[in-house]
């Protein structure tokens, strides 16, 4: 409405409703009102476009959320069991127990999660398990779980320095056996009569492998040097949809260079898609006193590889592997 119409609107006004309806309008245009549902029609078509994409890289910092909310439960837990902690050699195990039931939980409700071939993990004495590492290894989180559960074992870790440099993680890296992996600590770990598990690849596999699968153990032999020393078994493993699960930007170039000039573990991680998850432990490779580090090595890597030709569909698809998530019978690839 002109100016002109607004001045003809209020003279020719003939009640307070009608004047008040004028004025109204009058400041609707004044204030540019008219054109909101214009805005609000565009903000609504982007929230459509980019919702989607801000959950993907949303979902994996719920990981961490929930990292974070373990580590809260076991400070809680410590304050709790102050006076207990002097008479009691296993103070942590209540609390080990009630957070592997939590992650238990969380990998058969939003994953469907299953583990094939867990009796081949020793009830006693010590193993190596070697294993491919995902974007965000959750698979490895319930694989550690099921061993608490199932076994009543801990399971000791081996993990990158980077994880021992977040806030906030000491007590929990603690209280789960989990180190930074110079050798002869692996080697007292295994001597000692634990489990041990490690990933070859690590942080590198982790972000620049893809949804093909490759290995990218270049040619690290230090965790099979470790077996010889220790004289135990290393049991492959390897877990199905993992990288539909969720998947790494490092395949892009930026990411990777960043990663292979400056070694920064900088590339965004995004999924936390509800996929079917299922872990396959193979036969253990047994102590070989006549076996090298490098032929021990090869061997484990093609036993891992076997696990993912026999297990995956090259390449990982979302959609596909969304569909196996209420498929419940098992069907190798």
């Amino acid at each position: 409405m002109s100016d002109s119409g607004n001045q003809s609107c209020l003279m020719g006004a003939e009640d307070t409703v009608s004047f008040l309806v004028c004025v109204f309008h009058a400041l609707e245009e004044w204030a540019g009102l008219g054109q909101v549902e214009d805005y609000l029609s565009v903000l609504e078509y982007l929230l459509w476009v980019f919702t989607p994409l801000a959950i993907v890289f949303i979902l994996p910092f719920l990981i961490v959320i929930f990292l974070y909310l373990s580590i809260l439960f076991l400070q809680v837990y410590k304050r709790k069991n102050q006076l207990r902690e002097a008479y009691s050699n296993n103070l942590w195990d209540g609390a080990r127990k009630t957070l592997a039931t939590l992650w238990d939980g969380h990998g058969a409700i939003w994953h469907g999660y299953e583990i094939h071939g867990l009796e081949k993990i020793p009830d006693k004495g010590p193993a190596l398990i070697v294993y491919y590492h995902g974007a965000i290894p959750i698979d490895y989180y319930y694989f550690l779980a099921s061993v608490i559960l199932q076994k009543g074992r801990t399971c000791h870790s081996v993990a990158d320095h980077l994880l021992f440099k977040i806030p906030g993680f000491k007590l929990l890296l603690e209280v789960f056996s989990v180190i930074h992996g110079p050798q002869e600590e692996c080697v007292r770990a295994l001597k000692n009569g634990h489990l041990l598990g490690i990933s070859p690849g690590g942080v590198r596999e982790a972000l620049l492998s893809d949804e093909t699968y490759p290995l990218l153990w270049g040619k690290r032999k230090g965790f099979a040097q470790v077996a010889i020393d220790s004289q135990v078994p290393v049991i492959p493993m390897f877990t199905q949809n993992l990288r539909e699960g969720f998947r790494s930007l490092g395949t892009l170039r930026l990411f990777r260079w960043m990663y292979e000039r400056f070694r920064l573990p900088v590339a965004p991680v995004y999924g936390g898609f509800p996929v079917k998850f299922r872990t396959f432990l193979g036969d253990p490779i047994q102590y070989d006193p006549n076996m090298n580090a490098a032929e021990l090595a090869e061997k484990v890597q093609q036993a891992v590889q076997s696990l993912i030709d026999q297990h995956q569909q090259i390449p990982g698809n979302i959609l596909r592997a969304l569909i196996e998530r209420f498929y419940t019978k098992h069907k190798d690839h």
